[in-house]
């Protein structure tokens, strides 16, 4: 028997034997199965600003795990090895979602991220996990690029704490050409995200030649603070050669520079620099009174004086989950 998968906007008709598009949901005997639950191919311990997160409990660390798979397919993706790969050709290890919550206790996190891959791939292990690991008392960070369906969309939500997403570029074009996806269901849910209570962050990897116009730059920018608010934080990342890119050249520190001034120009709030060394550009300050409140040097938290999530200076509430 076919059967279609009604997870993300791919919709795929899968015959049986066969997987979808993300490689890990099978049709058996007439069945969707998703074949990675409970099994990641990557388990790691980060800080917390690595996802990034910026805003979500700095300076702590932050248990991550994915399974193989994606339903992006994108030319330049870092983590190609799992994400692009066969269930059966990765070595994986058993950790249900009950044992995720216990796994990071064990490590002294306070919160456990999916990521790596696209958690939105992995659905029914993250939605499992992520409802377990509330229950336990610690928080969920998703990091992804959003391309699901409004529905599982919004039952993800419910158990999530805070959420990188990842807009690839402000450019359907780039979108099909460069990840095999479209960009308007990844809007979608950034809104829905925002508007059910999720702290949401936005990461955008420029590539040069293909993403980082002004044009891009600043409709992406306009966007968010029309859409998403200019308290959202922003990452500028920069790309290195990878994948199916191999032959363009790491992203120049002035178009990074370039792109913050612009959304800062866009009035967005809190606009930061990834993936490069930039003095000052990892570091909060206060939007109103321009104070530094959190300063880091990459990863590293090395000063912070945010006081119940406000400015010590001048009150104003800082956006984010402090505590």
């Amino acid at each position: 028997m076919i059967v279609q998968c009604e997870l993300c906007p791919k919709l795929c008709v899968i015959p049986p034997g066969q997987s979808g598009d993300c490689r890990i949901r099978v049709n058996l005997d007439g069945k969707l199965c998703a074949v990675t639950y409970g099994y990641p191919s990557a388990v790691h311990i980060d800080p917390v600003e690595k996802k990034p997160v910026n805003h979500f409990l700095p300076g702590t660390t932050i248990f991550s795990i994915a399974t193989v798979g994606c339903n992006l397919h994108c030319k330049n993706c870092q983590n190609w090895e799992i994400s692009q790969c066969n269930p059966e050709q990765a070595a994986a290890v058993s950790l249900p979602p009950e044992q995720i919550a216990l796994e990071a206790r064990k490590y002294g996190c306070r919160s456990v991220a999916y990521t790596y891959t696209d958690p939105v791939a992995y659905y029914e292990y993250t939605l499992d996990g992520c409802i377990r690991v509330r229950e336990a008392g610690l928080k969920n960070v998703l990091v992804t690029a959003a391309y699901l369906n409004e529905k599982p969309w919004r039952e993800l939500c419910r158990y999530v704490d805070a959420a990188t997403v990842d807009v690839k570029a402000f450019s359907e074009k780039f979108y099909r050409e460069i990840c095999n996806a479209t960009l308007q269901p990844i809007l979608n849910c950034l809104v829905v995200a925002k508007s059910l209570g999720v702290l949401v962050e936005m990461s955008n990897l420029l590539i040069p030649t293909l993403n980082d116009s002004d044009r891009d730059i600043g409709g992406l920018c306009r966007w968010i603070k029309e859409n998403m608010g200019r308290e959202t934080p922003l990452h500028f990342l920069r790309f290195f050669p990878h994948y199916q890119m191999r032959h363009l050249p790491p992203t120049p520190a002035a178009t990074l520079d370039r792109a913050r001034q612009i959304a800062i120009a866009s009035g967005l709030n809190y606009v930061y620099v990834g993936n490069l060394l930039v003095e000052d550009a990892q570091s909060t300050h206060c939007p109103s009174c321009k104070n530094l409140l959190i300063r880091r040097i990459g990863h590293s938290v090395i000063q912070n004086v945010l006081a119940s999530g406000r400015c010590p200076h001048c009150q104003t509430e800082i956006y984010g989950i402090w505590n």
